[in-house]
């Protein structure tokens, strides 16, 4: 009986490998189209490495197409504004002398989570790119006017870098719809 479930084993083994090996392949395949796709994209932004890696962070992106990567990036942006704006609320309760400036962080920051993100996703939704294109250049503008307002002694020099880059790749992205 040992011997005979061994010849099965054995009789069977080949194709086993063969099937394994084919969907091995298969999926590669399929990885390496996603990858390429992401790449093909990213390429013509004016970060390649921050739109990579953004966009490979995400799981699901690797089946979308050119406008699923945007509102993908789009979230992302939504991401680092609301995280930026956390920061910002935090900052107005350590550091009085800096309220002015915070506050009107506080409010362009508000622009972007109100308006210009709902506008990108709302656009890329309805087949618009243009108007997506507008809300995430208008979300990298909002970012800039902030780091503005210090006069170069910015404590959220790094986020605003963050929403400004990431809405620019987000723009660019949008922008290959058009």
């Amino acid at each position: 009986m040992k011997n005979s479930l061994s010849l099965s084993f054995i009789f069977f083994s080949p194709s086993l490998f063969t099937a394994t090996l084919l969907l091995t392949s298969q999926c590669t395949i399929v990885q390496s189209a996603a990858n390429d796709l992401i790449a093909q994209t990213c390429k013509q932004t004016p970060h390649y490495s921050l739109c990579v890696a953004s966009l490979k962070s995400v799981p699901k992106s690797s089946g979308e197409d050119v406008r699923g990567l945007a509102l993908i990036m789009v979230d992302i942006v939504r991401a680092k504004a609301s995280t930026a704006l956390r920061f910002i609320n935090q900052e107005l309760k350590r550091s009085p002398g800096l309220r002015r400036p915070l506050r009107f962080c506080a409010s362009c920051y508000d622009a972007i989570l109100t308006a210009d993100i709902p506008e990108a996703i709302e656009a890329l939704q309805k087949g618009d790119p243009k108007f997506a294109e507008n809300g995430t250049n208008d979300a990298a503008v909002e970012a800039t006017s902030c780091e503005d307002g210090f006069h170069g002694k910015s404590p959220l020099t790094n986020l605003n870098r963050e929403v400004h880059d990431t809405s620019v790749v987000a723009s660019a992205i949008t922008r290959l719809l058009l």
